[in-house]
């Protein structure tokens, strides 16, 4: 990885700390528009940066929300790292919905499914609908910014049409 896709990493973790502000209300207080940047970087720079900016950007949605479920929070952090980097593999070879709905299906009922033994069956139901909600933005955001963003992000890499 060079200098400037080192920069452009660094911006998509900030954007993925600035998402993460932005609360969509529910049980848990770490749900947040915190996962499109990892969509990005996933697809743009690669599905390993993707998952470095899922796994840091649900941390610290968790501790901006309190870490309510401590240490556990942990586990949803593997599981973001894992779900961008799928999307990001599946996106690069051109299927497209197929990454879409992994993303979608895996954020919202197969990542919370731990927390039925951990915690309970009530516990998991009342975190799909916020957790539904929060999906389908951050992956409608990273879906109408992704081809926006790829001839930019190509020019700026390769050096062209950009002054060094």
């Amino acid at each position: 990885m060079n200098v400037k896709q080192m920069s452009i990493l660094a911006i998509f973790i900030a954007l993925s700390v600035a998402g993460a502000f932005i609360k969509i209300p529910g049980v848990i207080g770490s749900v947040a528009l915190d996962s499109f940047p990892s969509l990005l970087a996933a697809c743009l720079l690669g599905p390993v940066a993707g998952a470095v900016v899922g796994g840091l950007g649900h941390l610290i949605s968790a501790i901006i929300g309190g870490m309510l479920l401590g240490p556990l929070h942990f586990i949803v952090m593997l599981e973001m790292a894992l779900l961008a980097w799928t999307f990001g593999i599946l996106y690069r070879r051109d299927k497209r919905v197929g990454a879409a709905l992994l993303f979608f299906i895996g954020n919202v009922f197969i990542s919370p499914l731990p927390f039925i033994f951990i915690i309970s069956w009530s516990f998991f139901v009342a975190l799909i609908p916020s957790l539904a909600i929060a999906t389908a933005i951050n992956l409608g955001v990273a879906l109408i910014l992704l081809p926006r963003l790829t001839p930019i992000l190509q020019k700026m890499i390769m050096n062209k049409g950009t002054k060094e």
